[in-house]
């Protein structure tokens, strides 16, 4: 299988590869980045999280590309598709501390969405969150996500569940 490359003005989402190691292991390893991923956790898993996401896409034919800044040619988060077994398929991302709050998860999102309408053909692109991560309800929000209900997960947690619209051209 060939993982695509996205192009946006300031970032390309690239196929996950060992290159990416070093991001992942900083942002799962440190505690406050990654608590709403299940973090801390060791290096270890650390590394069999960023395998268990390349073979996402050979597993399911989608996943998460890792988000990296073309100026800096640094990789700086992932952003695309998650399904566990008995999840819903959503999309998620995650950024590393030092660059949120530039809106490269909004950018990197719009590319991952637009590539699932466009190239995947998807009906629909839903998304949730815990119920305190507000920095992802925003960003759901920013990017045109309707709440579809509220529902209970295979983790025993009830979240909101959103759809999110195919992007305008601006």
């Amino acid at each position: 299988m060939q993982i695509p490359t996205l192009e946006t003005s300031r970032l390309r989402l690239l196929p996950p590869s060992s290159e990416c190691a070093a991001a992942y292991e900083r942002f799962y390893t440190d505690e406050s980045a990654s608590k709403a991923y299940g973090g801390p956790i060791s290096p270890g898993a650390a590394w069999s999280r960023l395998a268990s996401d390349l073979g996402s896409w050979y597993l399911q034919g989608f996943g998460v590309w890792a988000v990296q800044r073309k100026l800096e040619q640094d990789i700086v988060g992932t952003c695309g598709f998650w399904q566990g077994k008995g999840w819903p398929r959503e999309l998620t991302w995650w950024l590393l501390p030092e660059v949120r709050g530039q809106g490269l998860a909004k950018e990197a999102s719009l590319a991952a969405v637009n590539h699932a309408y466009s190239m995947f053909g998807w009906a629909e692109v839903q998304t949730y969150m815990n119920d305190e991560n507000e920095a992802a309800r925003s960003l759901v929000l920013a990017l045109g996500g309707v709440k579809l209900g509220r529902q209970g997960f295979p983790d025993g947690n009830h979240r909101d569940l959103f759809r999110i619209p195919p992007p305008t051209a601006p």
